[in-house]
């Protein structure tokens, strides 16, 4: 039986789903280790204690190197589909991502949500939805469902605790290494139940050629103006590339916020990074983005979506202009004129 005690969100959240025959958990667009860990274990979570069918949906595709071999190692219980139809007495739960931010299946869709569990500083008004647990506090959503486990007695095995933790540790980082008590409990009871030879694994994937190719491309393309860098990849083999450039920028040691973004297939997607706590991530990229598309996030860590704008692959340059004046003018740059982070000199001399 589930403890449906109000005063635990875990209960209440389960009372409601007691109504409905069914429920179908989804994370957000090319899912990254918390939104599928998080789905994951909701599905243990209702299973157990409501014994209803429960599926996790997602669209788009997993391309980054590690979250591929997550999925080969602890095979999570995930379907990336192209939309959604939901059964009649079915409840959708929307994980790792808010009603509103335009990057899930139910996007473009008039199925709304029964809930919400996130960890995302919102974006605009909040919803009015039967059940929400939004903590921006917290470093992932995976501390969140981690806590639900704990209340209900559930215990989530090793491979659902690995998959748990290894989507704090992603959480936590470029700059965005703050653990609230959430995330330090959830740490602790997931610790002894994780295997952490597949966590060495996941971490130390194996990297395609095409993973270099970028990277080069991206360090070429990068533009400094004052503290402020911007990349801006004309093409990328997938979306995670993006995430994982900007991570790499913002170490050096003169930049302080990053707007990088590359276009994949007809889509333009973003992330931005910044080691400031003055100036949050997630408002600079909203800001950035502002009459083009969505974005939210992190302090320091956020991310964004202009959909239908790519050309043959490649973004047009007017576009590539505007970015580039939205951007500098968000982070009160007047310098115009950016610097190479890498000059081309210095390539061509060593070709």
């Amino acid at each position: 039986m589930a403890d449906q005690n109000p005063s635990r969100r875990s209960g209440r959240f389960l009372a409601l789903l007691s109504d409905y025959e069914q429920v179908l958990i989804v994370g957000h667009d090319n899912p990254d280790p918390d939104a599928i860990a998080t789905g994951w274990a909701l599905r243990r979570l209702i299973g157990r204690k409501l014994d209803k069918p429960v599926r996790v949906l997602a669209g788009g595709g997993i391309v980054r190197a590690e979250n591929r071999r997550m999925l080969e190692l602890l095979n999570p219980p995930i379907e990336l589909v192209y939309d959604i139809e939901v059964p009649e007495a079915a409840a959708v739960v929307l994980v790792d991502c808010g009603y509103k931010t335009g990057n899930h299946l139910l996007s473009d869709s008039p199925i709304r949500p029964v809930a919400v569990i996130d960890h995302h500083v919102p974006s605009g008004r909040r919803a009015r939805l039967p059940f929400q647990d939004l903590r921006p506090h917290a470093a992932a959503s995976a501390s969140i469902a981690t806590s639900y486990l704990r209340q209900q007695g559930v215990e989530p095995g090793s491979r659902l605790a690995t998959a748990l933790l290894y989507a704090i540790r992603t959480e936590t980082r470029a700059f965005e290494t703050q653990h609230s008590r959430l995330d330090r409990s959830a740490i602790l009871w997931l610790t002894p139940a994780a295997d952490p030879t597949q966590l060495a694994e996941i971490e130390s994937a194996p990297l395609p050629p095409d993973y270099f190719a970028d990277l080069a491309l991206a360090l070429e393309r990068t533009f400094v103006y004052e503290d402020a860098a911007i990349c801006l990849l004309p093409r990328a083999g997938g979306p995670e590339i993006v995430g994982e450039v900007a991570d790499l920028l913002i170490r050096c040691e003169s930049v302080h916020r990053v707007f990088c973004c590359a276009a994949v297939e007809e889509d333009l997607f973003v992330s931005v990074r910044t080691d400031s706590a003055e100036q949050s991530a997630a408002e600079l990229v909203r800001a950035a983005l502002k009459g083009l598309g969505r974005g939210g996030g992190h302090t320091h860590r956020a991310g964004g979506r202009v959909q239908g704008v790519a050309r043959d692959g490649k973004i047009p340059e007017t576009l590539q202009d505007q970015i580039r004046s939205q951007w500098l003018k968000v982070t009160g740059v007047d310098r115009q004129r950016g610097t190479r982070l890498v000059p081309r000199r210095e390539i061509a001399e060593n070709l």
